[in-house]
């Protein structure tokens, strides 16, 4: 697909980061916000999406179906929930859209019903948005492979609000996986999730995760290599979700010009 000005509409955008996407396309000259879609039912059916972004007026009322959106948009931006957001990949599919996904918690079932579709839809499939975290992600494939296996004992850290879901954080989970194939290594046979009462200590090989959910916080990521006498710590702090909406608007300037596939923002920021 290509257009010149993508028309973007934003799902769940009555939410917090749904409002962000909003402010974010508003801010973006290169592409146009087109629909706002709520929950089925919602109360806010009607409303201006500027107004329930706190942008003013734009002149976009919210809808509650993307079928009452179907003319309007070009591309879909999805950070919503599983199950919503593969209704919404087949949607986008079967009408010629493309999608930016942001969703995470995505099961192994889940995520093959998604893989199933890339070769129907063009769409941009990642757990985090940011251009930072993204360039994290080569900074760690880098280090794990300069570290390899010279006895260094790999953590990753993870801290969200207390809003959060879903444990670890989809970023933290691609963290561990870029590491893990980094180093020859199954995260999910060394991946370690839980160390409660006499757990023993680590194997050489595992890669452990820890997880922080408290007040306020957007989001931050650190990945921790440690041996005898050193530690190498790789650190991603968000302060606004303002840095996911503009990685998922310029995603959906970036998808709105390729062929169906499913593609990751190592792809829309030419890092692979």
């Amino acid at each position: 697909m290509s257009t010149d000005t993508p028309r973007i509409a934003i799902v769940g955008v009555a939410g917090r980061m749904g409002r962000t996407l909003v402010a974010a396309v508003e801010q973006d000259a290169q592409t146009r916000l087109a629909a706002g879609i709520v929950e089925p039912q919602s109360s806010l059916k009607g409303a201006d999406i500027g107004e329930l972004a706190g942008q003013g007026k734009l002149g976009i009322s919210a809808v509650d179906s993307l079928a009452s959106a179907v003319d309007d948009f070009d591309v879909l931006i999805d950070f919503t929930t599983p199950r919503v957001t593969l209704g919404n990949l087949a949607f986008c599919a079967e009408h010629g859209k493309g999608i930016v996904i942001g969703t995470t918690g995505l099961g192994d079932d889940e995520l093959a019903e998604l893989n199933d579709y890339r070769d129907r839809v063009p769409m941009v499939f990642a757990p985090n948005m940011s251009v930072g975290v993204n360039l994290t992600l080569k900074l760690l494939e880098t280090a794990a492979r300069a570290l390899g296996d010279e006895g260094y004992d790999i953590e990753v850290i993870e801290a969200h609000h207390r809003h959060k879901v879903d444990a670890p954080s989809g970023t933290a989970l691609k963290m561990g996986e870029v590491v893990a194939e980094s180093l020859g290594r199954s995260l999910k046979e060394h991946g370690v999730f839980e160390r409660v009462g006499q757990s023993g200590p680590r194997s050489d090989k595992e890669i452990g995760f820890a997880t922080v959910r408290a007040g306020d916080i957007v989001g931050e990521h650190t990945v921790l290599f440690a041996t005898e006498g050193e530690r190498i710590e790789i650190t991603h702090k968000a302060s606004s979700r303002m840095t996911f909406a503009k990685g998922a608007v310029r995603a959906a300037r970036w998808v709105s010009e390729q062929p169906a596939g499913r593609y990751d923002m190592q792809d829309v920021l030419g890092l692979k």
